[in-house]
């Protein structure tokens, strides 16, 4: 194996990190390892149940003095770190990169969301916030107002593959809507998330508002979901299954994106060589360690030889290495438990008669999780990676004869995430995609244009999730809604006598009404 770069983040400055998890009831600790030679680079404390529970009442006691802030001081705070995000780049990417071993490419894409997370939310929060008038029963008669409640602490979930975005940009509606938040995030990359802890205090967020526990999930997500308000998991659909039914039983408010095996469709008229750059940065993107990745690719029999060869020629142009700039296009998986998953999925679809058209190996020379970009053809359904999440730089490619074979082979999965249809016809395209089950649905692109657009909802259908996150909605689903109505004049109630009189009277009110709201406003 090839000598990894070390990391350019001093161990000084991942023990300072550390300090800011919060303190557990015991000495012990958990190491973090660095995926490009699996060297360890600090320690973070290992939380206990107790320490979840004391978290978020110390979360939900700061957040009562954060939730009476105007809402225009509260977004400042966000603003003033969106500011100073821009100005440290260098240094979350490089928090990032260590403990992800992701390509900088692709460590700078979930930088940006976050910047963009703090920049949609921060204009959007008053408007979002803001009490609104509803039409009342009676017109005239009845005001009725809308208002929206902080939950109180919101517990988020967060995962090992974005742990920038997963974890602090969910984390900066629910703080906006006036919450305390307490994030777990993965083991093995708690250092972003309290990077970003750390810049917030700088720009004004009061302690304890925000927290992070550190530790292993199976000890303290129950607990997590016992003590909180609302629940935001991002990871695996078994492990969502497992958060949903603990969130069941607490019937504690839950929002779970979870899994994909996503679909990517080349139509008779898509220009092949767009649709192959496309496809390439869809399949292999974090070297295939996102829930939106794609991993299917359906192209139409009258483009599928034209397609197949550039997409492969540019597939085998990707530079695969670690290193600290941007000279590599893929970096390394996570660990030896997610290689050992990914070699297993082509290892038996090999087996069973699936082809190798590039790819298909582990790089044990460039780092001990190192996978090339693989695709494969000659798939059938009897083979594990056909429709199981392999979350890896694998894609299958399959040749179709029609639009409808695409669009019904897509949607034969238990997931619906992500998609992406390919043509030269916007509208066309747009046909195509509202025709799959897939909660996002990119045409002409493999999932920024979906993922980056922030005004719009985001989230899966089918086993890939519950709920949305981005949009109005993003920031609604961390709040009560609360309804207060008053009455003027007349009451609602019969009267003593008369009653049937003012049932008719009422009857008469419901149909003027109806011929009334059908003049349109």
């Amino acid at each position: 194996m090839a000598d990894a770069p070390s990391s350019p983040v001093a161990r000084e400055r991942f023990d300072a990190l550390a300090g800011l998890a919060f303190p557990p009831t015991n000495r012990d600790s958990l190491p973090v390892r660095a995926p490009y030679d699996d060297s360890v680079v600090g320690d973070v404390p290992l939380s206990t149940p107790d320490d979840v529970r004391t978290a978020v009442e110390d979360a939900r006691a700061a957040a009562d003095e954060w939730a009476s802030w105007p809402v225009e001081d509260r977004v400042a705070v966000i603003r003033r770190f969106h500011d100073a995000l821009l100005d440290r780049r260098e240094s979350i990417l490089d928090v990032i990169q260590t403990e992800t071993g992701k390509a900088r490419v692709d460590a700078l894409e979930e930088f940006l969301d976050a910047a963009t997370a703090a920049r949609y939310y921060g204009n959007h929060a008053k408007q979002v916030l803001t009490p609104t008038r509803r039409g009342g029963a009676i017109p005239l008669l009845t005001k009725t107002v809308e208002h929206h409640h902080p939950v109180g602490v919101v517990g988020i979930i967060s995962p090992w593959n974005y742990p920038l975005s997963l974890s602090i940009s969910e984390a900066i509606p629910a703080l906006l809507a006036g919450n305390g938040v307490v994030i777990k995030p993965d083991e093995g990359t708690p250092f972003t998330p309290l990077w970003g802890l750390e810049l917030l205090h700088e720009c004004g967020l009061p302690e304890g508002v925000l927290q992070v526990v550190t530790g292993e999930g199976p000890t303290l997500g129950e607990p997590l979901v016992e003590a909180v308000d609302h629940v935001s998991f991002t990871g695996s659909t078994e492990v969502g299954r497992i958060v949903a039914e603990a969130a069941g039983r607490h019937l504690t408010e839950c929002s779970l994106e979870l899994g994909g095996k996503n679909a990517l469709l080349v139509l008779d008229d898509a220009d092949v060589e767009k649709a192959a750059r496309g496809a390439v940065r869809g399949s292999f993107a974090n070297a295939g360690q996102l829930c939106i990745s794609i991993e299917r690719i359906y192209v139409h029999e009258s483009v599928a030889d034209d397609f197949r060869d550039a997409f492969l020629r540019k597939a085998r142009a990707l530079a695969l290495d670690a290193g600290y700039d941007y000279d590599h296009d893929v970096g390394s998986l996570l660990d030896g438990e997610l290689l050992a998953k990914v070699e297993a999925h082509v290892e038996d679809a090999v087996e069973q008669g699936a082809t190798v058209l590039t790819g298909g190996r582990a790089r044990p020379n460039l780092g001990p999780y190192f996978y090339e970009p693989t695709v494969l053809t000659d798939v059938t359904p009897e083979m594990t990676l056909a429709d199981e999440e392999t979350f890896g730089p694998v894609v299958s490619l399959y040749e179709v004869e029609s639009v409808s074979e695409a669009i019904e082979r897509t949607n034969d999965s238990a997931y619906g995430l992500n998609a992406s249809v390919w043509t030269k016809n916007e509208d066309r395209g747009e046909q195509v995609a509202t025709r799959l089950e897939a909660g996002t649905v990119n045409v002409n692109d493999a999932y920024l244009a979906a993922w980056g657009s922030f005004d719009a909802p985001m989230g899966g259908m089918k086993n890939s999730g519950i709920g949305r996150r981005h949009g109005r909605r993003g920031m609604r689903k961390y709040t009560e809604s609360q309804t207060v109505a008053t009455q003027r004049v007349v009451s609602f109630s019969p009267p003593k006598r008369g009653k049937r009189l003012w049932a008719e009277a009422a009857t008469v009110g419901v149909r003027l009404w109806k011929r009334i709201s059908e003049l349109g406003p």
